[in-house]
């Protein structure tokens, strides 16, 4: 009787530990999907409100929902993809509603894509925040810890655009990360910069360049640094606007 006691729960051990990896693929299925849902949402309804809204603030923010979350979508499909983890390639239905509303109105749109996007933020950074935290697949998890930062600088200007209490200046210059460099741009544009020193070293990275180091803020509000491209290196400049310049002094 003894054996056969050790011997089912031997059993139940060994069925428990198979188990596991099953159920950390679960877990980590399911913040793909909601990740993915929720960006392409960001995204497509972006799309539709740029150029619509009436406040030029929104329109500001639409773009740069459609980079930042353009960025972060493909960043994601690409993790998932090594991960062997499906990415849906739509929004779900809840979503879908929103966007075929923000498509068919008549009137001024500002009002309901920035109440989308506060509840669209809000789960997100709920979403990002919990998985940064206790998430089960290592790359995912450091893609969360990477992204959330950005979101929750989303959250902040989103709220400020519902309150009122932004115009399409102080928009662009309170958001690291999220504006789209300007490949005309010849020099740095000085202004207050928001960008931390790692945001500005990920966005140098993303327009690029590489070993990018010795990173520093002026008086102007420009960063600063060096960096390589094609095999040289050069100096770097990052504005608050998001532009990428090189070799600026």
């Amino acid at each position: 009787m003894k054996i056969r006691l050790l011997s089912a729960g031997l059993c139940a051990a060994v069925a428990l530990g198979f188990a596991q990896p099953a159920l950390s693929a679960e877990k980590a299925q399911d913040f793909v999907n909601k990740a993915a849902e929720g960006g392409i949402f960001e995204v497509e309804s972006s799309k539709i409100v740029q150029g619509k809204a009436k406040e030029q603030a929104v329109n500001d923010f639409a773009q740069k929902m459609i980079t930042d979350h353009g960025a972060a979508n493909a960043k994601l499909q690409l993790i998932a993809g090594e991960q062997k983890l499906q990415v849906p390639a739509e929004t779900d239905a809840k979503h879908k509603s929103d966007l075929e509303s923000l498509k068919s109105a008549n009137g001024s749109v500002d009002q309901s894509y920035v109440k989308m996007q506060q509840d669209a933020h809000a789960d997100a950074v709920k979403l990002f925040r919990d998985y940064a935290a206790d998430g089960d697949n290592a790359d995912l998890k450091a893609f969360a810890q990477q992204t959330l930062p950005t979101l929750k600088m989303h959250q902040e200007m989103v709220e400020k655009l519902a309150s009122g209490k932004t115009d399409a200046t102080e928009t662009t210059s309170t958001a690291p990360a999220a504006t789209s460099t300007d490949q005309n741009a010849s020099a740095p544009v000085p202004g207050a910069n928001s960008f931390t020193e790692a945001q500005a070293k990920s966005r140098i990275q993303d327009a690029g360049f590489s070993n990018v180091s010795a990173l520093t803020k002026d008086d102007q509000g420009i960063w600063r640094g060096t960096a390589e491209k094609d095999g040289k290196q050069v100096a770097v400049a990052l504005d608050f606007k998001g532009n990428v310049v090189a070799g600026a002094q």
